[in-house]
């Protein structure tokens, strides 16, 4: 049989089938390797797939298989892990490949995640595999020497066995690798793809080409995507189990058995301000979308829908997302950063003096919880019982910066102790939450006595900035990439400066804790490390943890089995819709 006789449609998505979908921040392209945002995530887990996935029902979290054939083969010592690829999974067509069906092999990962070393690309998401593989760090090293990345060196620790097995060979145990292969940025992409469509600096952030259940097929940068369904997608039967939550039922009930996916076609638009959002849906030009705090009122009370809202047949999907949303003071920032004493008492008073509480209630209308911890809830590790020794104690903060010469001055506002000016500038998203918070923070720095400036600026510009260690101060909120409290305490190693450490905190005592931490399997051992971490952060101040917000998604009643997952993106391979009469 010739390849075009092979071609025939396999995906079970129905063309008629629409989603209606919004975000509520540009994306910023759709590279897996470079990505680091959410909105730009959900395009990525539609259009690439990883090898594995998680169930969609299942709480907490539960790894399945998705481009493997089935969950990976540990090691009792946690060291080697041997993967087995499902045969028969396609590319997407693309003029790239001449005409021919492209299949995915194992050689295709290794490629992938080969990408994430390369200098050139300067990828946030390195520190997934950073300092774990046998030979994969001296690769990258050889590369910082001689300006040219090697993709055909070989790497010991990716020992392929055959096309479609790969026997990971680690530097140390590692008991997350899974879920790390279930993270976006580990995606499969084809070299042959990346070779021709990639810019200056080696990546193809408009051009995705993946096996996975969707094709982008229009893209109006920061304002509209389309996603239509790859014909060529092998598609699945929808099994999954219930959890105890009591909706699960109903879900089961009337998706168990369909092949999926069942939506044709994904429209994406990007609306920024909440008032237009919440419109949209009540104008059915929306199916789905997110009710941030701000809009929570208008549409909930007490975590349930208004009456008029359940009359419509809305469904709501409330869950507290797996996040921290922290406070950052940039530790290499002249100002803010430093580890003198006068430095870490500038930071802790700062500290002190916001109010969270207030903040959550302001801000996010009481849509979030405060945190202690920077693990948060639905996450392994997380100590609902740990107590911060940073509380909301504004009188403190300000004894505290008189006794180390912050002094005031006859305009009412403290002098660094050389007697310059000091200023600090927050910098927050160019949206009415942005305003808000800056608003929230500028009456904390005035209870401390400190001038303080809002810098505004749009998302992909704020990541921008962040990650070269631009920004003096920030709330940057982190949702889980995997749902374990390594993912939450790698924000502040030293070494992931450049990638997802935005306060770009150094610590040399904490690093040491760290690293000590990623060879534990969870549990009582690695918590005791995660405490000490905890307090170090407090002492030293780079940043405060704050809250977790609830996440309220809600959908229109043509939406059928719609549940919010705590850790994918997305989940529009997971459920189905009806069709729209005209």
């Amino acid at each position: 049989m010739h390849a075009s006789a092979a071609a025939a449609p396999t995906s079970p998505a129905d063309p008629d089938k629409v989603l209606r979908f919004v975000f509520v921040a540009p994306e910023t392209g759709f590279d897996p390797a470079v990505t680091r945002d959410l909105y730009s995530q959900l395009v990525n887990q539609s259009v690439f797939e990883t090898l594995f996935a998680y169930e969609y029902l299942a709480r907490p979290a539960k790894l399945m298989p998705s481009a493997a054939a089935a969950l990976p083969e540990v090691s009792a010592d946690g060291m080697t892990y041997t993967i087995h690829l499902k045969k028969g999974i396609y590319f997407a067509d693309d003029p790239v490949f001449n005409g021919k069906k492209r299949e995915l092999t194992m050689a295709d990962f290794v490629y992938s995640w080969k990408r994430l070393f390369d200098p050139q690309l300067a990828s946030p998401q390195t520190w997934l595999l950073e300092g774990k593989v046998v030979g994969l760090d001296e690769v990258a090293t050889q590369a910082k020497k001689t300006g040219h990345f090697d993709y055909d060196a070989n790497v010991p620790g990716f020992e392929l066995l055959d096309r479609y097995t790969l026997r990971i060979h680690l530097k140390q145990p590692d008991f997350n690798l899974g879920m790390i292969l279930a993270h976006q940025p580990t995606s499969a992409v084809a070299r042959e793809v990346i070779e021709k469509y990639r810019d200056a600096q080696g990546t193809v952030m408009g051009h995705p080409v993946g096996t996975g259940p969707y094709i982008l097929s229009q893209w109006i940068r920061g304002s509209r995507m389309v996603l239509t369904a790859n014909p060529d997608f092998r598609g699945y039967t929808w099994d999954f189990q219930p959890s105890s939550d009591p909706g699960d039922a109903a879900i089961v009930a009337k998706m168990k058995g369909k092949r999926m996916p069942q939506i044709g076609r994904v429209e994406i638009s990007v609306m920024v301000e909440d008032q237009s959002r919440l419109l949209a849906f009540e104008g059915d030009e929306v199916d789905i979308t997110e009710l941030q705090g701000p809009l929570a009122p208008q549409v909930m009370a007490g975590g349930k829908l208004k009456p008029e809202f359940v009359k419509r047949g809305v469904q709501l999907s409330r869950i507290v997302d797996p996040e921290i949303s922290y406070f950052y003071w940039n530790m290499q920032d002249p100002v803010l950063g430093g580890m003198s004493k006068e430095k870490i008492a500038l930071r802790r008073a700062i500290a002190m003096a916001h109010n969270v509480r207030e903040e959550i209630k302001v801000v996010w209308n009481d849509e979030a919880i405060p945190l202690e911890y920077p693990i948060p809830p639905g996450v392994v590790g997380y100590d609902p019982d740990y107590k911060s020794s940073i509380q909301y104690e504004p009188e403190v903060a300000n004894a505290l910066l008189d006794k180390f010469g912050y002094k005031i001055g006859k305009d009412g506002y403290r002098n660094l102790p050389d007697g310059k000016p000091l200023t600090v500038r927050y910098s927050a998203r160019a949206d009415s939450n942005g305003q808000q918070q800056s608003e929230m923070w500028k009456k904390t720095y005035d209870t401390i006595h400190i001038r303080m400036v809002g810098d505004l600026k749009t998302f992909p510009d704020l990541l921008k900035a962040e990650k070269e260690c631009q920004l003096q101060t920030r709330t940057a909120p982190w949702i889980a990439d995997y749902p374990d409290g390594d993912n939450f305490m790698q924000l502040f190693y030293g070494p992931n400066v450049g990638q997802n450490n935005n306060g770009c905190v150094k610590i040399p005592e904490y690093d040491v804790l760290y690293a000590a931490s990623q060879k534990l399997p969870a549990g009582p051992e690695r918590d005791v490390l995660y405490h000490k971490m905890a307090r170090i952060l407090e002492v030293d101040s780079p940043s405060r943890i704050g809250y977790a917000r609830y996440r309220n998604m809600i959908a229109q009643p043509r939406v059928i089995g719609y549940k919010k997952h705590p850790v994918m993106p997305t989940e529009w391979m997971y459920f189905d819709i009806e069709k729209r009469t005209k």
